[in-house]
């Protein structure tokens, strides 16, 4: 279970890290210009969608640094739930819009960050 965790916190980090990182230094047209699975942008303000991208990066650095670093490891699975809440306002997003193919991806993630949360909480918790 720990190795399964383990692998899907740090595939999590990646794609939080690229997505995040990507919305912190691309400007929102850019980002719109990818194509229909980012049209979502056009929703929000430039300062949102940067405030998005923040906080996925943080998510990210939060999935793996503290374990890595034994330095206040309880903050992985509040990582994961924060990118689970991330997820739960993109899913929400995407009903809105109609865009049910994508919120499948959206989806997926939250399940996958939703697990995290719950085996680090619980029966793989780095406190215990």
């Amino acid at each position: 279970m720990n190795v399964a965790l383990w692998t899907v916190a740090t595939l999590l980090a990646v794609a939080y890290l690229a997505s995040g990182g990507g919305k912190l230094v691309l400007p929102k047209e850019k980002i719109a210009a990818f194509g229909a699975s980012a049209r979502w942008v056009e929703d929000f303000s430039p300062g949102s969608v940067k405030a998005i991208g923040a906080l996925e990066v943080l998510g990210a650095a939060g999935l793996i640094l503290p374990a890595t670093l034994d330095i206040a490891p309880f903050l992985v699975p509040v990582a994961a739930l924060g990118l689970v809440l991330i997820m739960t306002g993109a899913v929400i997003t995407r009903i809105r819009r109609h865009e049910i193919t994508f919120m499948l991806a959206d989806l997926v993630y939250l399940l996958l960050a939703g697990f995290v949360a719950w085996g680090r909480f619980g029966p793989e918790s780095f406190t215990g």
